[in-house]
């Protein structure tokens, strides 16, 4: 059976409505903001029954869409970035009040242990640790580590100084990690991040990996941010360890684009269009009448059988693919920045 890859939630549920299934315990909201041509779903899963139906863990998925986001256009990736950032601050509460660390330290005999400790979390506030997955020297996977390089970081400075170190008090501490793949280290991502989190103790974690779409038109124009953690590789077959908050113990937000796509879901597209072309023609609709009786698993199945074996596990990548990294890493990390340091 050809499994057709996709790391998108929106997509899975597209297939769901498209296929007439029906759903339980899952939940779509959509948002249309017309004067940034964004467009926003909210895909809840809260049964084990949807997550079985979706083929991913109960959590939400929530994916940004815009159409206009491969364009080198610095004010709209602003307004993205601006999206990004609000839907962060609803997944990520942070701490945003003070209060006086000298003064709760003199007094520390008076107050017990985890009140002193929740006045010392105010003073430094909700610590976010940023992990950008991915090969660098893999230009369609490069977007986790370039993400990494873009951010502000600030634990460092906080662990020293406080927030007051900086003009804006609300200032979280931000640190990061590239933890490369397991053919330039020898360990799994999840084993790195895992021993960080164990050292450095950071409230929350947030993964940055580069996905892979079942449609073309989503390639580089769309933004998954989910709560439920990551499973590095699983859109291209390559299944990793998954880091989510049961094996790292503290809260998961996965932010992901897609950059690749199967070649298999190229020709069906283009088969799909093909037929319903061609259909014009009288002498044809048998063609696309018995096209149309086929599920969409067996158009996927039907197209892999039809295509050499050298194309039935090839991704395909847009051929300016740098340049678009390069543009959406500077957008998610300009909406973690605006997020959580001001």
């Amino acid at each position: 059976m050809f499994e057709v890859r996709t790391d998108l939630a929106v997509e899975e549920n597209e297939r769901i409505t498209k296929a007439q299934e029906e759903t339980k315990g899952i939940s779509v909201t959509e948002e249309d903001y017309g004067e940034e041509q964004i467009h926003i779903t909210t895909v809840r899963i809260t049964t084990e029954n949807g997550a079985k139906q979706m083929g991913k863990p109960k959590g939400t998925y929530i994916t940004l869409e815009a159409a206009e986001m491969i364009e080198d256009d610095e004010d709209y990736h602003r307004e993205i970035s601006k999206r990004l950032a609000e839907i962060l601050k609803e997944l990520i509460p942070v701490c945003d009040k003070q209060k006086n660390y000298k003064e709760s330290t003199e007094n520390q005999k008076k107050v017990s242990r985890k009140g002193f400790a929740q006045a010392k979390h105010e003073l430094e506030g909700t610590s976010i640790l940023v992990a950008g997955l991915g090969n660098r020297l893999v230009t369609p996977d490069a977007l986790g580590p370039q993400v990494a390089d873009n951010l502000y970081i600030t634990r460092h400075i906080i662990k020293e100084f406080g927030r007051r170190a900086y003009e804006n008090e609300q200032v979280q501490p931000v640190s990061a990690i590239v933890p490369g793949v397991m053919a330039q280290t020898g360990m799994e991502s999840q084993e790195i991040i895992t021993g960080i989190i164990r050292e450095v103790k950071p409230d929350y974690l947030i993964v940055v990996d580069a996905l892979a779409a079942r449609s073309v038109r989503r390639l580089g124009r769309t933004i998954q941010i989910t709560d439920t953690g990551i499973y590095p590789g699983s859109g291209v077959g390559n299944h990793r360890y998954s880091i989510t908050k049961e094996t790292t113990g503290i809260p998961v937000i996965a932010i992901g684009i897609p950059t690749v796509v199967e070649a298999a879901t190229i020709v069906y597209d283009s088969m799909s269009a093909l037929i319903d072309e061609l259909a014009h023609a009288e002498s044809l609709q048998p063609l696309k009448t018995s096209w149309n009786r086929l599920t969409e698993a067996e158009h996927r199945n039907l197209v892999r059988e039809l295509l050499s074996p050298q194309l039935n596990h090839m991704f395909v990548t847009p051929k300016d693919i740098d340049a678009e990294i390069k543009r959406m890493s500077y957008t998610i990390s300009e909406a973690i920045n605006l997020a959580f340091c001001g």
